[in-house]
């Protein structure tokens, strides 16, 4: 396994290039120490993140903590804004929509297949941006095995021809597993984030086979980096 990257300079985050608008330069250095506090984390493979061009970040979903902590590290160590694909009930409270339109997020309607986010999400990668989904579509009550991967991480990514980069979580789940949050030792549970080699996605979209190929791809790859993410964090299989 490859040795887990460290917190970058200060300096040298701000030489590297990037896609941070100015909510986002004023809200990750906040943020980062809040989950230094919550966390003891260790991240490797975040080189596979290009600085510039577009990617899609699948991430196996433990927890409501994946989507900011994955999004903090990734703006911290690679200076880019990772819009991710969030329940649209969330963007009609006050606070929660004023927070994620500022930080240029997109509305999804679950429960049902929608068209309208998911051509948002791939108009925003056609732009050269980052953009993140939990192929589960929901947090996994058993986080050492991924549950059946969803189709809309294809829909992304065989029109749009964009790189899908696998992303192991593990340890967010220890203070906020599925339904509630916990408050109880360890103090600072372990968090290790793995981001594996790019999936270059092949296929046609509207072929059933195609897609289908993909995802066992996307699984078995995710499954990977959850291995990985565990061992990151000190619990080996």
């Amino acid at each position: 396994m490859s040795v887990p990257d460290r917190d970058p300079p200060v300096a040298t985050i701000r030489a590297v290039g990037g896609d941070l608008n100015g909510w986002w330069r004023i809200g990750v250095p906040l943020f980062v120490p809040i989950v230094r506090l919550l966390f003891r984390t260790r991240v490797a493979g975040v080189h596979h993140v290009p600085l510039r061009g577009p990617a899609i970040l699948a991430f196996n979903h433990v927890s409501v903590l994946d989507g900011p902590v994955l999004a903090i590290e990734v703006a911290w160590r690679r200076r880019r804004i990772t819009r991710f694909l969030v329940a649209a009930e969330i963007f009609r409270k006050r606070f929660g929509g004023w927070f994620l339109r500022r930080y240029r997020q997109i509305p999804i309607r679950r429960g049902s297949q929608d068209a309208t986010a998911l051509d948002e999400a791939t108009a925003t990668i056609a732009r050269g941006a980052i953009v993140a989904i939990a192929p589960e579509g929901a947090v996994n009550p058993t986080p050492d095995r991924i549950q059946r991967i969803r189709s809309g991480v294809a829909r992304l990514a065989l029109p749009s021809g964009a790189p899908v980069i696998p992303v192991g979580i593990w340890g967010t789940h220890r203070r906020w597993p599925k339904g509630r949050a916990r408050f109880g030792p360890p103090l600072r549970p372990r968090l290790a984030i793995a981001f594996g080699e790019p999936i270059e996605p092949e296929g046609d979209v509207g072929e059933q086979d195609d897609v289908n190929a993909f995802l066992e791809i996307v699984g078995h790859r995710l499954q990977e980096q959850v291995v990985a993410a565990r061992a990151l964090a000190g619990y080996p299989a």
